[in-house]
């Protein structure tokens, strides 16, 4: 048996492989989340539906790159669209936990000053320390 807690403070015991399934499905959703562009996708969709064409004029990005970002989102289960006329509108299948999620990670690194940096393994570059210079 494996112990989680949940958001209400219980605690549960799940069976080894019902566990790994949740760490599974857990690092499956932080990596969707771990691109920057897809989180800045997240981040637009938390204030509500956006067609492709909308999110790439508030984001600055290609039509490509957001349609793959969003692909991926949709694929993970986190976002998911549906046909207004020709176009898409594309919202967040669960806005207010995955909202949760974000003001939770905002604080966390509130909490550490923004000290976070890329795990080696990742194969992104760890960014400066602010007030540093590359």
């Amino acid at each position: 048996m494996t112990m989680t807690s949940t958001s209400a403070g219980r605690v549960l015991e799940l069976p080894r492989d019902e566990s790994a399934a949740l760490s599974v499905a857990a690092a499956c959703l932080f990596r969707s989340l771990g691109d920057p562009t897809r989180l800045a996708i997240v981040r637009h969709l938390a204030l509500g539906e956006h067609r492709v064409v909308d999110l790439t004029a508030h984001l600055g990005l290609a039509q490509s790159s957001v349609s793959a970002a969003l692909a991926c989102l949709r694929d993970c289960g986190v976002a998911t669209s549906r046909p207004q006329g020709r176009a898409s509108l594309w919202s967040l299948t669960a806005a207010p936990e995955l909202r949760e999620v974000l003001v939770a990670a905002e604080r966390l690194l509130a909490v550490t000053g923004d000290a976070v940096a890329p795990c080696p393994a990742s194969g992104a570059e760890a960014a400066p320390a602010p007030g540093q210079a590359r």
